[in-house]
């Protein structure tokens, strides 16, 4: 195996696009070296990001945007004080990857690029309109969070491309998120279904929601029409029970032994009733 240390996302770029054998990325690690251990990957070419400069920062921009670098690990995101009052949905999601020492490692560009359909942080960035910023040999482009994953272990990520950051849109007024899932044990344990709400009120009305299903399809599902129905409310009973009625009804989970379809499409409905509420109080100020 070749190891390779850049000091840029260029010369990282180009390393990827020259190798000809398996290749893998380490912001974190938390992911590759579990498979390497396992026997499930041998890489031929190991290309460490975590000595590019700005990998590991947390910036807000000046229009109120934040700037996430590829190598942040979920403990420093969760100890950042401004982004966790802006963004408690994406934190929440990012805290639940892992055991207490896995936080110190991982990452959101990890989480995201191993590609699975249950990947916790991934719901909540999608909700928020998150845009990644991707380095590849002819260049660099933004591409939105919610079309970087294509199916199980799959992105549309093309060779020699890699994540450089990660940029969340301004919080704005009376705008709240929230992360839930659903596992049999309260930490160390893979969604059984995952769902994130982001939203902003006008007064006590919803004027634009979003809702993100995890774990109850190949990728994450962004339910428009369930958003839809909660737009315009205050998020009454009826306004919840209709969403949760068109998300149980758009999800295409499988049966497998953490749980089964019928189960993930009726807990789907009610995760997206706990996060709306959650999400609203909290762009209320109550929460």
């Amino acid at each position: 195996m070749k190891y390779h240390c850049p000091k840029t996302f260029a010369d990282a770029a180009q390393i990827a696009a020259d190798a000809t054998g398996v290749i893998r990325y380490l912001a974190g690690g938390t992911d590759v070296l579990v498979q390497m251990r396992a026997g499930m990957v041998t890489p031929d070419d190991m290309i460490d990001l975590k000595h590019i400069p700005g990998v590991k920062e947390i910036v807000q921009n000046a229009d109120g945007s934040w700037t996430i670098g590829v190598a942040v690990a979920g403990a420093e995101l969760g100890a950042h004080a401004g982004f966790c009052a802006d963004y408690p949905g994406i934190v929440e999601g990012l805290e639940l990857v892992g055991s207490t020492q896995v936080q110190g490692r991982a990452t959101l560009t990890g989480n995201l690029c191993n590609g699975s359909p249950a990947a916790d942080s991934v719901p909540a960035m999608i909700a928020a309109g998150a845009v990644a910023h991707v380095v590849g040999p002819n260049g660099a482009r933004d591409v939105a969070v919610a079309d970087i994953p294509v199916g199980p272990g799959k992105t549309s990520l093309t060779k020699g491309e890699l994540i450089s950051a990660f940029t969340i849109p301004a919080r704005g007024a009376q705008g709240g998120d929230a992360y839930l899932r659903f596992t049999p044990r309260t930490e160390m344990d893979i969604a059984v279904v995952g769902c994130a709400v982001n939203l902003t009120l006008d007064g006590d009305r919803v004027a634009s929601a979003r809702v993100a299903m995890g774990a109850v399809a190949p990728t994450v599902i962004v339910m428009d029409q369930a958003a839809d129905a909660i737009i315009g409310t205050t998020l009454d009973p009826q306004a919840l029970d209709t969403m949760a009625t068109i998300v149980s009804g758009a999800v295409k989970p499988i049966s497998d032994k953490r749980g089964t379809a019928e189960f993930r499409t009726d807990i789907a409905g009610v995760l997206a009733k706990r996060a709306a509420k959650i999400a609203y109080d909290r762009a209320k100020g109550t929460k």
